[in-house]
């Protein structure tokens, strides 16, 4: 490596470590982070306290996520933290993984020769990302290490690195449920040992798994499939389930005018998306076998990405951080794949940051109707193109790659 490369990386480095403190202190100095101090917080108060059984009974349905940051938790023991240093230590990984990310994509850009301003702003929707403050502000930080896991099992997959791709698979699933529909993509991506990095990816979630299904005597597992299997009355306006739901009693959470959710969607909100994803990929895999032209390594990036905006579009959960796995996966493949700035991540995050964001203000003051209604205007047009570059890249052209634009592509990671 030279000097000058070695000098860019450090730079990078530099940055992304400036922007991740500029993200702590927003997100972490002095914020409510509700769903930390309802759901994880008494477990980890009994983890603190040496009472790990208790934990594991206490312990949410991403437990998971709470077992593998243990570590960093453990530490604020030696000066006797307490709820920011607490919270905090949590998020440091989480917030490392982007910063991580970040600047490897930046030493790639760079290697191909794109510019200055290309990286920066690639690096600053990693690692600075405005989705990922209400993720951190909330008190979920995990989305952003599932997020990071998923796009570096993918990429190690098409590194050839099936052990790797299989083990930070695994540790994402771990983390949090929804990285399963990172499973095909992975498989797909990998040009040797599938079925092997499918056993050892298993091993691995459940090898962190484990004591909580073991500890909790039960209790885990049917709160993880209690809520794997029915979405219940929640009900946001950021999902295209939206316009089926009803004017029924009022639920706790839900303000005037927002609607509840039909039996029958509470069956699929978190299960539709995991049926849907053999068969598109699949689909995806049949077809790029029998392309008459190459496609590059990195677009199974783009399955990935589709996945993961249908777990949004399709959840009754939906809420401003779901979007951020997509980002971030929609920002590598295009990091990897373009010498100029990441426009279409760019426009993305707009997009997704004023609709989660800016509509539901007491300054726009939009109703739930006509919050879906920004929602499906902005998603369905996106997903339709995203499946478009997917399946048919001469129909997706906008979103693809093109050298004769200029647009310097490496033939392979």
């Amino acid at each position: 490596m030279s000097s000058v490369r070695r000098r860019e990386i450090a730079l990078a480095a530099a940055a992304a470590a400036g922007a991740l403190l500029v993200m702590a202190w927003l997100a972490l100095h002095d914020g409510p982070w509700p769903d930390w101090r309802t759901e994880a917080r008494p477990a980890v108060d009994s983890l603190l306290a040496g009472h790990v059984l208790r934990f594991l009974q206490l312990a949410p349905t991403y437990g998971g996520s709470l077992i593998l940051r243990a570590p960093f938790v453990m530490v604020t023991k030696l000066w006797h933290g307490r709820d920011l240093a607490i919270y905090a230590a949590g998020a440091v990984p989480c917030l490392a993984a982007t910063g991580a990310l970040g600047v490897w994509l930046a030493a790639r850009m760079r290697s191909r020769g794109a510019s200055l301003l290309a990286v920066a702003v690639a690096l600053l929707l990693c690692v600075a990302n405005p989705l990922a403050l209400p993720a951190l502000e909330l008190g979920h930080p995990e989305e952003l290490l599932g997020a990071v896991l998923c796009v570096a099992a993918v990429l190690c997959a098409l590194h050839d690195r099936p052990t790797w791709a299989a083990v930070l698979l695994g540790l994402a699933m771990a983390n949090k449920e929804w990285a399963v529909v990172a499973v095909g993509p992975v498989l797909v991506a990998l040009p040797r040992g599938r079925a092997r990095a499918l056993l050892v990816s298993g091993a691995v979630a459940a090898a962190v798994m484990a004591p909580l299904i073991i500890g909790a005597s039960g209790g885990f597992v049917a709160q993880a499939t209690a809520t794997g299997l029915n979405t219940g009355p929640t009900f946001q306006p950021w999902q295209l389930w939206w316009f089926f739901g009803s004017h029924g009693h009022a639920v706790k959470g839900l303000s005037a005018g927002y609607r509840t959710a039909p039996a029958w969607i509470g069956g699929l909100g978190h299960t539709l998306v995991i049926a849907i994803m053999p068969p598109l990929t699949a689909l995806y895999a049949r077809r790029r076998a029998h392309c008459a032209q190459p496609r590059p390594n990195h677009h199974v990036l783009l399955l990935l990405a589709l996945l993961l905006a249908l777990r949004c579009a399709l959840d009754p959960w939906d809420i401003s951080y779901y979007s951020l796995p997509f980002l971030l996966t929609l920002l590598s493949w295009e990091a990897l794949g373009f010498a100029r700035p990441p426009v279409l991540t760019l426009a993305a995050t707009f997009a997704a940051w004023f609709i989660f964001r800016e509509t539901s203000t007491l300054a726009l003051n939009l109703s739930g109707n006509a919050q879906a209604m920004a929602f499906a205007v902005v998603s369905i047009p996106s997903i339709v193109a995203l499946a478009g570059a997917v399946y048919a890249p001469s129909a997706g052209h906008l979103l693809l790659p093109r050298s004769r634009r200029g647009d310097a592509m490496a033939p392979a990671l």
